[in-house]
């Protein structure tokens, strides 16, 4: 497995931020996995992605954005939000 830091690749996600979407299911799976409120759960994890604070890397076919204490993981084919946990 191959691990890119944030150094280079992490700008391809962030220059493609408009694309990042995921299911109703993964909705759901956010809020619950977060403890989110009734809130917009993609524009949550987009402004974490986008923060300063974010660490992206990406693991084969996955990024994986940390800041906060979370973990937000995202396919890096289809920008689906797969899941996001508490770390």
């Amino acid at each position: 497995m191959e691990t890119d830091n944030i150094d280079g690749n992490s700008e391809i996600l962030l220059k493609n931020l408009g694309k990042i979407h995921t299911t109703p299911m993964g909705v759901e799976r956010i809020r619950r996995n977060l403890q989110l409120a009734d809130i917009d759960v993609v524009g949550f994890c987009k402004s974490k992605i986008d923060s300063p604070a974010c660490r992206i890397s990406k693991n084969g076919k996955n990024w994986y954005c940390e800041t906060d204490g979370i973990v937000i993981t995202v396919n890096s084919f289809s920008y689906t939000i797969i899941t996001a946990h508490t770390k």
